[in-house]
C-alpha cells in the first residue's frame, strides 16, 4: 500500500535503477545504492533479533556520519521509530530524551560512550543487549557491553525483513531544540516526509545528478528534509562534520566533491563571506547550482554577498518548523525584489492564516500570529495531547511566530511571540532592533532581549558580537540605533560577547531565553 510513501522502499527501488551510483559518502567511504539497501536490511533485521518490533523506538546518538543515515533508513524498513538525540545535549537532557521517547535500543558513537555509561543505569527500557557502538575511526576500541556496529550488520542476512509499512506510521520522533523549554517529541509520519520530498523536488528541481553536502546536524528536521530529498530521486549525500563548522572546510568539500546543493544558516554564510578574498579564490564553487538559507532570517547584505560569491547558484529561503515542515518559500527571482520576506506558501502548503490574539484574521500589513496547514504537518507531540491541541486553531498549526502579509501576498516574519518585549507599555519586536544593529559596519551579529526593569517593566538590551578586529563601546551602538529607531526601541543597555559565548540551537538560532536567564540575573 503506497510503498512510494516509505523512504526505505525508495532506497530499494533506487538500488535497482541506480545500482552502481553513490548514495552516501564521507571523507573515508562511498556506498552505492545497492550497498546501502543491503546494509539497512541487515541493520533492520539485527534490531528485530534484539526483540524490537514495529513501532518500537531506536535512539540514535551519532555525529553526522553515514551510519546515522542508515539508522533512519533501517527504521523505515522495519517500522521502527527513529529518535535522533542531539550530541550537544547535556547528560540530563540526553537521559530525558531517551527515557521520554521509550527507546528500546541505542546506537551511539564511541566518543559518547562515557556519557551513556554515566546515565546507563537510569535508562529505563534499553536492555543489556540494546547498545550498539559506531567506531569514530577504524582502530577505535569498543567498550564492554556494546555491540560493534559493522560486526552487528555482518552477522545478519541482507534480506528485506518484510514488515508492512503504512503511510501514516510514525517514522521519526524529533525533539525540538528547546527555545522555550524542555525538548518536545515531534511525531512525523512516512507520509509527511515523503510529501515534502515530492514537493521539494518540484520547488528545487532535484535529480539523480545532484550531490548534496549535508552540513546541518542530522538529528535536526532541516537535514532530514533537505538531505534525504536527493536520496528520493537517486542523488548523493556527502556528509560534512557538524560538530564545528569550518568555512574553509566547506569550500574545500564543495570544490573536491563537486557539490550542487547545500543548506546553510545565515551565520554559516556570513562566516564564508568574512573569509579573506585570497582564501575564497583558492576554491572552485561553480558546481553549486542551488542554495538554501533557512532556520533564521538572513540580512539583505548577506543575500547579496552570497549571490555574488556563488554566481551560478539559485538562492532559496525557507520558513518552517519541526512540526509544520516548510511553510513558505522565497524563490530565487524574488530574493532582491522582496528583501526581508519569507515568501509565499510553499508548493503543497494548503493555506496560511495570520490571526490576532482573539484568533481573528488581521488585515494585510497588520501583525498577527502565523498559522498554517498542509501535507507536511506533524502528527502531534509524543505523550502530550493537550499541548498538541493548544498549538492548533482547528486544522491550523502555529509555531508561535508573529508575521504580517503585504498587499502582494508575501509574508514577513516579525519575531517569536514569546520574544516580544513590553517596555513602558510599548511592544518591541527584537528582530526589528536586531536588523538595525546588524547594519552597523562593526557588528557581526546581535540579539535583543528584554531584561527586568523596575520602572519600565522590561529594558531593551542588545547583546552584540563585534566583527574580528573591531572594538565598539556601548555609546557607539546606542547612537547608531537612536538615529534609526523610536526612542523606546533603542537599546538602553549593550552587552558585548564573543561568537562562542552566544547561546544557540543546533541550527544556529540564538537562544533569547538563555540570554534573558543569563543576564537577567545580574540586572
Amino acid at each position: 500500500m503506497a510503498d512510494w510513501l516509505n523512504i526505505a522502499e525508495i532506497v530499494r527501488v533506487n538500488a535497482q535503477k541506480y545500482r552502481g551510483q553513490i548514495a552516501l559518502s564521507d571523507e573515508r567511504r562511498r556506498f552505492t545504492f545497492a550497498q546501502v539497501d543491503e546494509r539497512i536490511s541487515r541493520l533492520a533485521r539485527g534490531l528485530m533479533k534484539l526483540g524490537l518490533k514495529k513501532g518500537d523506538r531506536v535512539a540514535i546518538l551519532l555525529e553526522n556520519c553515514i551510519e546515522i543515515c542508515e539508522a533512519y533508513f533501517a527504521a523505515a524498513r522495519a517500522g521502527f521509530v527513529a529518535v535522533p538525540v542531539s550530541f550537544r545535549y547535556t547528560p540530563a537532557d540526553t537521559e530525558y530524551v531517551i527515557n521520554h521517547s521509550d527507546a528500546r535500543a541505542l546506537i551511539v558513537h564511541d566518543e559518547f560512550v562515557p556519557l551513556t555509561e554515566d546515565i546507563r543505569p537510569r535508562l529505563k527500557k534499553i536492555g543489556k543487549t540494546g547498545f550498539i557502538c559506531v567506531r569514530s575511526s577504524p582502530d577505535s576500541a569498543i567498550p564492554k557491553g556494546y555491540r560493534e556496529y559493522e560486526a552487528f550488520l555482518l552477522a545478519q542476512k541482507p534480506a528485506d525483513p518484510g514488515v508492512k509499512i503504512l503511510p501514516k506510521d510514525i517514522w521519526i520522533q524529533l525533539y525540538t531544540s528547546g527555545t522555550t523549554g524542555r525538548p518536545k517529541g515531534v511525531l512525523r509520519t512516512h507520509e509527511s516526509y515523503t510529501a515534502f520530498y515530492l514537493i521539494n523536488g518540484v520547488d528545487f528541481g532535484f535529480s539523480e545528478h545532484d550531490v548534496v553536502l549535508n552540513v546541518m546536524p542530522l538529528y535536526h528536521v532541516n537535514a532530514t528534509f533537505f538531505s534525504f530529498s536527493v536520496t528520493y530521486v537517486g542523488g548523493r549525500i556527502h556528509i560534512f562534520p557538524a560538530r564545528n563548522f569550518q568555512a574553509v572546510g566547506l569550500l574545500d568539500a564543495i570544490d573536491r566533491h563537486k557539490i550542487t546543493f547545500v543548506s546553510l544558516i545565515p551565520t554559516h554564510y556570513n562566516l564564508i563571506l568574512a573569509l579573506p578574498e585570497e582564501v575564497k579564490r583558492q576554491y572552485d564553487v561553480s558546481s553549486i547550482n542551488k542554495l538554501l538559507c533557512s532556520s533564521a532570517p538572513a540580512r539583505s547584505e548577506t543575500k547579496k554577498g552570497v549571490l555574488q560569491f556563488f554566481p551560478g547558484a539559485q538562492l532559496f529561503e525557507g520558513y518552517g518548523s519541526t512540526e509544520a515542515g516548510i511553510v513558505t518559500t522565497l524563490k530565487p527571482y524574488e530574493q532582491l525584489t522582496k528583501l526581508g520576506s519569507i515568501g509565499k506558501e510553499s508548493c503543497g502548503t494548503d493555506t496560511i492564516k495570520v490571526l490576532d490574539a482573539k484568533r481573528r484574521p488581521v488585515k494585510p500589513g497588520e501583525i498577527g500570529e502565523l498559522f498554517s496547514r498542509g501535507p507536511m504537518m506533524f502528527s502531534g507531540y509524543y505523550k502530550a495531547p493537550d499541548l498538541t491541541k493548544k498549538q492548533f486553531e482547528g486544522e491550523y498549526f502555529s509555531a508561535g511566530d508573529m508575521a504580517r502579509q503585504d498587499d502582494d501576498g508575501y509574508y514577513y516574519l516579525v519575531d517569536r511571540k514569546h520574544n516580544m518585549i513590553i517596555t513602558g507599555g510599548e511592544h518591541v519586536f527584537p528582530s526589528e532592533v536586531e536588523e538595525v544593529l546588524c547594519c552597523h559596519p562593526g557588528v557581526f551579529e546581535a540579539a535583543v532581549v528584554g531584561l527586568p526593569h523596575v520602572k519600565w517593566g522590561e529594558e531593551v538590551t542588545a547583546v552584540v558580537i563585534c566583527k574580528d578586529g573591531v572594538c565598539l563601546d556601548e555609546n557607539a551602538i546606542v547612537v547608531h540605533c537612536r538615529d534609526r529607531l523610536a526612542s523606546f526601541k533603542t537599546p538602553k543597555k549593550v552587552i558585548f560577547v564573543s561568537n562562542d559565548e552566544m547561546p544557540r540551537t543546533p541550527t544556529g538560532k540564538i537562544l533569547h531565553r538563555v540570554l534573558r536567564e543569563r543576564f537577567g540575573k545580574s540586572g
